[in-house]
């Protein structure tokens, strides 16, 4: 006696046959709460933080600090003429030769607010909100390409595979809103080098991974559901879903499915939060102009503007990736326009926030993951010039708010910026600052995976009390 064999019938292939939309599924909340516990707990802060949530302004492939943070007149100077052989040392780059000439500022510098900060003329907004920043002028990184000093900075590892920063804080801290994601990431260029890594949950649990929004006029897809499958029949569906995935995970017990269903209930619970999240109309045209945003345009200044909207709501971590500062050829010209697409939105969020009465519990962070050479890049054969190189060994980043230190300039670099010569700050130093104002010793804050104890810093860090408030 023979048996026909009947097709495997795949989860896809499920929810394709039923017509019901992802983003509507759980939203009963059938299952997690009483079946997997929910969310997974978090690990709480180590002592009293200062900072309950983090926009990180990252800028991808690394702005040129010697036109807009670090103001080098010898630079001028030495135009046109190789670096010292003891400034160079035995440092090889990419694109250009080692005695390549020095290219000097491309902007004027001025001094600005009571603590007289020093920044290029693309940052004009910046400069009026200069007295709120800490400025370091001192970072330095150990990767030379974008990808893996992307990685780094962003998760502490160069390779993929680790926790983003992001995952760290809301594994420490867990949500604050049952309403929407606790890390929420937004791209407003063309790609970053890393891709999806940078926002990574890695070996964490799933659910610690960042939930995007879309770059467009329709930031989350399939929120809506379609008429034919309202009512009767999607509560149905929902809870027939919800046995199987059960029954699914009391099986293998795989965390990937608690996560899955999880995910399933926020998307739900998304078609209530979300339209008003991303309706703009309610900010009035004062706060639109602040930020210098259309409310009906993807830009850098909506995305500033969706980042505190989302930490007023309650989410902990917000990620808002900036790319296209790779300045190979024309640094001038790069710089002016991506200042001119982010200047002005990035002094609004921070004078938003703080006549909000929230700067003084969210950390605004800026940066990119390396900065410029003080030489020149010019390469007729691949249509370059007068650009700047990678350059790990120098660069700079600056934080507001969140328990930073108000008007303070840390850290310097050589005459020529290249090498750093006063307080250096590393990428780990860093992260491990971001996690102290965030309530955590970052070398507690850590996950048992493959036989020992990660954390975020790796094997390095500490905290740069100096920056702090």
């Amino acid at each position: 006696m023979s048996h026909a064999r009947r097709p495997h019938l795949s989860r896809r292939r499920f929810l394709a046959d039923c017509g019901v939309g992802i983003g509507r599924i759980g939203a009963l909340s059938l299952l997690a709460q009483s079946a997997i516990g929910g969310s997974p707990r978090p690990q709480g802060p180590h002592f009293a933080p200062r900072a309950k949530a983090v926009i990180h302004l990252f800028m991808g492939g690394a702005p040129s600090q010697l036109e807009l943070f670090d103001n080098k007149p010898t630079l001028t100077r030495f135009e046109g003429k190789p670096l010292p052989a003891s400034i160079l040392g035995d440092q090889r780059y990419a694109f250009i030769r080692p005695d390549a000439a020095v290219l000097g500022p491309q902007f004027a510098f001025a001094r600005h607010g009571q603590c007289g900060a020093e920044l290029g003329a693309p940052l004009r907004h910046l400069a009026q909100v200069a007295d709120e920043l800490c400025i370091v002028r001192s970072m330095h990184t150990d990767q030379f390409n974008h990808a893996p000093a992307q990685l780094l900075l962003n998760s502490g590892f160069a390779q993929p595979g680790r926790p983003s920063m992001g995952s760290w804080a809301v594994y420490g801290l867990g949500a604050e809103s049952k309403e929407l994601p606790a890390f929420v990431v937004m791209s407003t260029g063309n790609g970053l080098s890393a891709g999806s890594a940078l926002w990574s949950s890695g070996f964490l649990p799933p659910a610690h991974t960042g939930v995007r929004l879309r770059n467009g006029k329709d930031p989350i897809l399939d929120l809506s559901t379609p008429e034919r499958f309202a009512g009767a029949m999607q509560d149905d569906t929902f809870a027939l879903l919800a046995q199987l995935d059960g029954r699914r995970a009391e099986a293998l017990g795989d965390p990937a499915i608690a996560a899955r269903i999880r995910s399933f209930e926020m998307a739900a619970r998304l078609q209530t939060s979300a339209p008003e999240l991303l309706d703009l109309a309610g900010e009035g045209q004062a706060t639109l102009n602040l930020y210098g945003c259309d409310p009906g345009e993807p830009s850098f200044a909506r995305a500033c503007l969706l980042a505190r909207r989302l930490v007023e709501r309650g989410v902990r971590f917000v990620d808002v990736f900036h790319e296209g500062w790779d300045a190979h050829s024309d640094v001038k010209g790069n710089v002016s326009e991506k200042c001119e697409q982010t200047d002005r939105a990035c002094a609004a969020l921070v004078l938003d926030l703080k006549r909000r009465g929230m700067l003084d519990d969210t950390l605004v962070v800026w940066g990119g993951e390396f900065g410029r050479t003080p030489m020149v890049e010019t390469n007729p054969s691949l249509g370059r010039s007068l650009g700047r190189d990678h350059h790990p060994q120098a660069f700079t980043t600056w934080m507001a708010g969140g328990g930073a230190r108000r008007g303070h300039s840390h850290g310097a670099t050589d005459d020529f910026g290249f090498h750093v010569v006063e307080d250096p700050v590393h990428v780990h130093d860093l992260q491990a600052t971001i996690l102290h104002l965030l309530g955590f010793d970052h070398e507690r804050l850590t996950f048992r995976h493959a036989g020992r104890d990660y954390r975020l810093t790796d094997l390095s860090g500490r905290v740069v009390r100096q920056l702090l408030a």
